[in-house]
């Protein structure tokens, strides 16, 4: 055949599996940000790109805004925000140098008396906020925003003083935890993913899944949904899965579960694919940008999950 000097296009996925359809809710919905990252996860994108467009939710102080974390709306560096922009980055491994240092020293000036991080600053005061985000003049600690982000900056092998307090917080906090709600386990997994004291993690991750096992906070029967109680606070069906808290084979959390009962949560999340190629999302909604914004975030995540186990996408 003739050489006709015409790039080959890139390959697409197969027509109608839940990567294209998927990949077609993402170019219709999604921000920029999702476009390249979904670009990035499944068609050979690039970290560059993906960089680009996180680049713009950076604030002056290190910190990201601008809604970066969809039900926090203005222009104010927050946590959430922030452990958001450092997933991002870890995702395309770009988790180091001198804007790491910056996110360090941002994180150094929100935190609270005992080294760790409020889940809401209350610079956030003023901002259109979900109703169920509460800001208050002196929040306290939490482990649902402090512990993504010292798992990540450890995964990546960071080191600043900021972290030193903030990993023995987080250790405090997952090792005395009796009472959980979902959420604020997905973020104790993501500390003792990448806690750099692996023995101790293990154990620690031993005793959090009989917890979770004892109150019921994973849904292992996507079928008897009744038979699980939803978290106080959460919204009606807001349930979490097994896939919820191991995201990967390789999370401390998925020994917490059986075959069977990885394979059923699997299941429920490839049949969640909705008519238009996204991913529902399962937290209460309280205004039409924040859910559109979200639903291509779940959607990738959904997709990233399903093929780490090695279902098929597409």
């Amino acid at each position: 055949m003739a050489d006709t000097g015409v790039s080959p296009l890139p390959s697409t996925p197969p027509a109608r599996s839940p990567l294209f359809r998927a990949e077609q809710f993402v170019w219709f919905t999604a921000r920029v940000l999702e476009q390249r990252l979904f670009a990035y996860h499944f068609l050979h994108g690039t970290p560059d790109a993906v960089e680009a467009a996180l680049d713009a939710y950076r604030n002056d102080d290190g910190g990201y805004g601008h809604a970066l974390e969809p039900d926090l709306r203005g222009p104010v560096s927050q946590p959430l925000h922030t452990a958001h922009a450092l997933r991002v980055l870890d995702a395309v491994g770009r988790c180091g140098g001198q804007r790491i240092e910056r996110v360090c020293r941002y994180l150094t000036s929100v935190s609270t008396a005992d080294g760790a991080l409020p889940a809401i600053h209350p610079s956030q005061r003023g901002y259109p906020v979900a109703p169920f985000v509460p800001v208050v003049d002196d929040p306290p600690s939490e482990l649902l925003a402090t512990g993504p982000v010292v798992g990540l900056l450890h995964r990546n092998e960071v080191w600043h003083a900021w972290l030193f307090r903030a990993t023995d917080f987080c250790w405090q906090a997952v090792e005395s935890l009796e009472k959980s709600h979902p959420y604020e386990v997905e973020a104790a997994v993501a500390f003792l993913d990448s806690a750099p004291d692996r023995s101790r993690a293990e154990a620690a991750a031993d005793r959090l899944g009989r917890l979770v096992r004892e109150q019921r906070l994973a849904a292992l029967e996507p079928d008897r949904l009744d038979a699980y109680p939803v978290a106080s606070g959460y919204a009606p069906g807001e349930h979490h899965f097994p896939h919820d808290f191991a995201r990967t084979p390789e999370s401390l959390a998925r020994a917490w579960f059986t075959d069977d009962e990885i394979a059923r949560s699997l299941d429920h999340l490839a049949a969640e694919q909705q008519e238009d190629g996204g991913w529902p999302i399962r937290w209460r909604r309280w205004a039409p940008a924040p859910a559109l914004e979200a639903r291509p975030l779940v959607t990738i995540e959904a997709l990233r999950t399903l093929r780490a186990y090695g279902r098929f996408v597409g």
